[in-house]
């Protein structure tokens, strides 16, 4: 009966196997999901929503776990190493991903300054030839052709240069971010001496846009590319006159430089691996 009662204590003070193999599991459910976040950056800016919520869930497990252990002294020396070092490999991966949410924040600062930026430099502009938005954590400037340009062609109007200029005080002033400048036209087929077609009037038009911002304004040229997109992009239907009009634009594209994106993310995960707060 001494040795029955004796086995029955130690048995309900150990953790079960069961009860450990949940544990590791979780641990390697965590370890998969920190890998996919860190290869598929792009996707994770969009999914900060549920990154935010696996934080949530991460932290409450932590806290289930350190409620469920009690005291460790009642378990083998063997059983509770390897628990202390699950739980600390839990709450390393935790700090990873806030760190990843913190460089994700980041740069989400970073675009809204923009924003603000180049809002507040074409505040004066009518509303129909220019529109800024953001899209996916990517700032669009948005022009109209018949701002830009006169009909048929890619010279740049005197007006049009207005407001490049104040486009080029923004950008020069933020030399961190890189932009894309993209001509898009209505599907209306363009054949003539100058233009070979859609595709042509496209891409003579961005790269204008580009030697201006260079040529007059003095940006970089390394920071800027010029690229043509035809028809095949439209914002509006191009069966009406109103629709065409919307797709003949010039759009300047600020890209995400994902090396310094990438460097945050390193920085965040050796400080978490370091023990670092």
């Amino acid at each position: 009966m001494l040795l029955s009662a004796t086995a029955a204590i130690l048995l309900s003070s150990c953790v079960s196997q069961k009860k450990y193999n949940e544990l590791e599991a979780k641990q390697r459910e965590t370890q998969d999901q920190l890998n996919t976040a860190t290869v598929k950056l792009n996707s994770c800016l969009d999914e900060k929503g549920r990154m935010g919520e696996q934080i949530t869930r991460l932290n409450n497990t932590n806290a289930a776990l350190l409620n469920n252990v009690g005291d460790l002294a009642t378990l083998s020396k063997k059983e509770a190493e390897n628990l202390e070092r699950s739980l600390e490999s839990i709450k390393e991966k935790d700090l990873a991903i806030r760190s990843m949410q913190d460089a994700m924040n980041k740069k989400d600062s970073v675009t809204l300054a923009l924003v603000t930026s180049l809002k507040g430099a074409l505040g004066n502009m009518s509303d129909e030839d220019i529109e800024i938005n953001v899209e996916k954590g990517v700032v669009y400037v948005s022009i109209s052709d018949k701002l830009l340009f006169d009909s048929g062609r890619y010279n740049i109007t005197p007006r049009a240069k207005e407001v490049l200029g104040k486009v080029a005080t923004v950008v020069k002033n933020k030399p961190n971010i890189e932009f894309m400048v993209e001509g898009h036209t209505d599907n209306k087929p363009i054949s003539t001496s100058m233009f070979e077609d859609n595709w042509d009037l496209s891409v003579k038009r961005a790269t204008s846009v580009v030697r201006v911002l260079q040529d007059d304004f003095g940006v970089e040229p390394a920071r800027m590319t010029a690229a043509g997109r035809s028809y095949y992009i439209p914002v509006a239907t191009n069966e009406t006159a109103e629709g065409r009009a919307k797709n003949r634009r010039t759009r300047i594209v600020v890209l995400p430089k994902l090396d310094q994106f990438y460097s945050m993310i390193e920085e965040g995960m050796e400080k978490a691996t370091s023990g670092e707060e």
